[in-house]
């Protein structure tokens, strides 16, 4: 399988991050499991999600889903076979968050503690912290890279202005530099991504890993009326596509998907992985057959027609 280099790091992927977001929220602990082994069973091995998941859930106080992974580790021994991110910066309950030399070094220890390890492969700051100098948000960063406790950083919810002064800062400076980046990106959240942090991305080489790639699964499909998302846990965030230019992008990815004996989860992402600057989308499942459609999506190759019907429906 193609295997992308995260930025300048020594971290190699395949074109596909599976996201933890649902682990602790809409799987419980023995389907997460699945889901995780199902993964590394197919060749895959990037798992992304950060110590505040899932605190938005009654009763949940965040590190739900970092502490199941962890347990994952434990019971198969198989820490050293994936690429772990994480993130921090988020409000965590009671009251932690930013990106200040203290929340950083206590919430590290947090995260390897619930994740049964002694380092992460990608530590991200979850989200700009304007409180906090750039400098001594990488420099804390620093200290975890040099005590192996952290490979790589990133960086996840910068603007492109901010993310350029953090690698102006970072080579200025001979302190760490983000290698990666988490911004919104999909097929119907285009312009936000593409007007400046993407072209910045291809030019100073950092990876980019993009969140809800699947707009919170509408470009699955499933979701096509108000109707479909009675009970849904995303609902709220799905409501805004249900409009003239969603239903053109669907019509748009059944189409194609219908011309390659394909879905419209993996013809989207297929798009994705197939843009400049894209490393790996990170998608979540919570199914087996949800979690096939985004494998799926590696082996699948676009071809100029089914991208420029594409791109002339999400325009």
């Amino acid at each position: 399988m193609e295997k992308r280099r995260l930025g300048q790091s020594d971290i190699r992927t395949a074109p596909l991050c599976l996201g933890g977001n649902v682990f602790g929220w809409t799987l419980d602990e023995a389907a997460s499991f699945r889901i995780l082994d199902e993964f590394v069973a197919d060749g895959f091995d990037f798992v992304d999600t950060a110590d505040v998941y899932s605190s938005w859930v009654p009763g949940h106080l965040g590190g739900e889903s970092e502490t199941i992974i962890g347990k994952w580790f434990q019971r198969r021994g198989n820490r050293d076979k994936v690429i772990l991110a994480t993130k921090v910066g988020w409000l965590m309950p009671p009251d932690h968050k930013g990106l200040s030399r203290a929340n950083i070094i206590r919430a590290v220890e947090e995260s390897l503690r619930r994740l049964h390890t002694d380092y992460i492969d990608l530590y991200q700051a979850h989200v700009d912290d304007a409180d906090t100098a750039l400098e001594e948000t990488l420099a804390a960063f620093g200290e975890l890279i040099r005590q192996g406790k952290v490979r790589a950083i990133g960086a996840s919810n910068y603007t492109a202005a901010r993310l350029a002064e953090a690698l102006d800062l970072a080579e200025r400076g001979g302190l760490p530099r983000y290698e990666s980046v988490q911004p919104l990106y999909n097929l119907y959240d285009r312009a936000g991504f593409e007007a400046e942090l993407g072209p910045l991305c291809v030019q100073r080489n950092v990876g980019v890993i993009s969140y809800f790639s699947l707009a919170s699964g509408f470009l699955s499909g499933k979701y096509r009326s108000r109707e479909d998302l009675a009970g849904r846990a995303r609902a709220p965030r799905v409501e805004k596509y249900l409009n003239p230019r969603g239903t053109a992008i669907l019509a748009a990815l059944d189409e194609v998907a219908a011309a390659c004996a394909s879905t419209p989860a993996s013809v989207a992402l297929a798009w994705l992985m197939g843009r400049p600057g894209i490393t790996a989308p990170i998608a979540s499942a919570t199914s087996s057959g949800q979690l096939a459609a985004l494998v799926a999506a590696a082996h699948l190759k676009l071809d100029a027609a089914a991208i420029q019907r594409l791109d002339h429906a999400s325009a």
